[in-house]
């Protein structure tokens, strides 16, 4: 017989909510691209990631009408407790999108004016109140290092 840690059900409970943070956190992207594109910016890619453990994630790559590429991160907070959307942006997060940023222009072989922004979104897509969004330009930059 294998001994287990867990009560018998409890990995299927876990899938569940892991499920309902991912949906959520696909809705908020959506949403926020929906924004971004009512002003203006096209997208170039969605959920860019570094390869291997450790690296980086870039929500959503943009293209502003004058060439500017921009790398959002988009934070989603259910209300303002703990500081809200705005405050679960560190500089290990900051660090690690800027690290995916790098990677990505590594890829494109020349580097175009760039940004950093993000989108805080703030409520719950299936509540009684409208989702709060904000666009944060130039949010954070690259200037320090690693």
């Amino acid at each position: 017989m294998l001994w287990t840690s867990r009560k018998p059900g409890a990995s299927a409970r876990k899938g569940a909510a892991q499920q309902t943070t991912k949906s959520r956190g696909d809705a908020a992207e959506s949403a926020a691209l929906a924004h971004l594109k009512r002003h203006g910016l096209s997208l170039v890619q969605r959920n860019f990631r570094t390869p291997g453990r450790g690296g980086g994630e870039v929500d959503l790559i943009m293209r502003e009408p004058d060439g500017t590429l921009v790398f959002i991160e988009v934070r989603l907070r259910a209300s303002q407790r703990q500081g809200g959307a705005g405050a679960s942006i560190t500089g290990v997060k900051q660090r690690r999108i800027v690290f995916a940023a790098r990677h990505f222009l590594l890829r494109l072989g020349s580097e175009p004016p760039c940004r950093f922004d993000v989108v805080l979104i703030e409520g719950t897509f299936d509540g009684p109140s409208p989702v709060r969004i904000e666009w944060l330009k130039a949010a954070f930059d690259a200037s320090f290092s690693f």
